[in-house]
């Protein structure tokens, strides 16, 4: 079975609907696969596009991690004083606006196509 589908049903309610809601979005592009990085699921195409965060509370962020790349035009993006990751913390499935998300998860898929991603990091 999937890691990552194994990984979100052992989450409890509503972590666990908001995970599979999410992850079931993000894996409907061509190509992208999940896999299970530093104990949460890190979705990839090339590189890493985006990954799901259980927080407090029942809570779930979906964070880009170039997120200082995309365009960010839908105001759904919160840096939360990081400078390369941002995301959306969604607290249930209703409050997921799937049209919007779909754009922003489009422009991240296409940055990963079109530009090699370059780590900042000193070698």
């Amino acid at each position: 079975m999937d890691p990552c589908i194994d990984y979100i049903l052992d989450a409890d309610e509503p972590t666990q609907g908001i995970m599979l809601h999410l992850h079931h979005l993000i894996t409907q592009f061509p190509e992208v696969t999940g896999k299970i990085r530093y104990r949460i699921p890190f979705y990839y195409r090339k590189s890493w596009i985006c990954y799901l965060n259980p927080l407090p509370g029942g809570r779930v962020e979906l964070a880009f991690t170039r997120a200082n790349e995309l365009s960010n035009e839908q105001g759904l993006l919160d840096f939360r004083g990081r400078k390369q990751v941002a995301g959306i913390v969604f607290s249930s499935v209703e409050e997921i606006p799937e049209e919007t998300l779909m754009e922003v998860l489009s422009e991240a898929i296409l940055l990963d196509e079109e530009v090699l991603y370059q780590s900042k990091r000193s070698k």
